[in-house]
């Protein structure tokens, strides 16, 4: 399957008012609200999070995060109040070199959502992908997908420096069609659906296809 299709695919479905939309406005509002605008006004930022995180399964079943409101998420918007502006522009390929970066993140994000030495793979990238939009959401389905693409380097059963240079090989292979979807494909404004503030991150590129081809009956 090509990524265009995938995407395509993955588009079908994305509604204004369909749950793979909360995305789009949880990455429009935090590149908009950097910095200490987050924390003007704490209650939104926490409910536009925790919303994103419900609408893509973080709250069903026997998540830990069923048992929280959103108010669960302070530490981690004050967090994202204190985060350096160029958090948003981290690129798939700079992967590589900036691997310690990413993964300091990560586990800073840990620190701040995941207790009960509860496993926080798919949550925490789940909100790297939402709020900063620099990696892919290493679901099951997207994992499945790319622990077949160099299985001798990473079966993404973690979130490491080797999958992210499995990643980052992905991309420099297919970079002409990622940076031309992510060039074509606009996020969706919550209040005015004839303009968008941002494109798509080629993360969230990769993360479609991933989730895609992961679904397919291929695998």
């Amino acid at each position: 399957m090509t990524i265009t299709k995938a995407v395509d695919d993955f588009k079908v479905i994305s509604f204004d008012d369909h749950r793979y939309s909360s995305f789009d406005y949880c990455y429009n509002y935090f590149r908009i609200n950097k910095g200490k605008a987050l924390l003007k006004d704490k209650e939104k930022s926490c409910a536009i999070l925790g919303f994103y995180l419900a609408s893509w399964g973080m709250m069903r079943g026997s998540s830990f995060l069923l048992q929280k409101s959103y108010k669960y998420f302070e530490g981690l918007i004050e967090y994202i109040s204190n985060s350096d502006k160029t958090s948003w522009e981290i690129q798939p390929s700079e992967y590589v070199c900036k691997s310690d970066f990413i993964m300091h993140m990560y586990n800073d994000i840990s620190e701040k959502v995941i207790e009960d030495n509860n496993r926080g793979i798919v949550l925490i990238t789940k909100i790297m992908l939402g709020v900063f939009g620099i990696v892919p959401a290493f679901d099951e389905y997207f994992c499945k997908c790319f622990k077949n693409i160099n299985p001798s380097k990473s079966r993404f059963a973690s979130f490491n420096k080797d999958s992210l240079e499995v990643i980052n090989q992905f991309y420099i292979e297919n970079q002409k069609e990622i940076d031309s979807l992510s060039n074509q494909i606009a996020t969706k404004d919550f209040n005015d659906p004839t303009i968008s503030p941002f494109n798509y991150p080629r993360a969230k590129i990769i993360d479609m296809y991933g989730f895609v081809v992961g679904t397919s009956e291929q695998y």
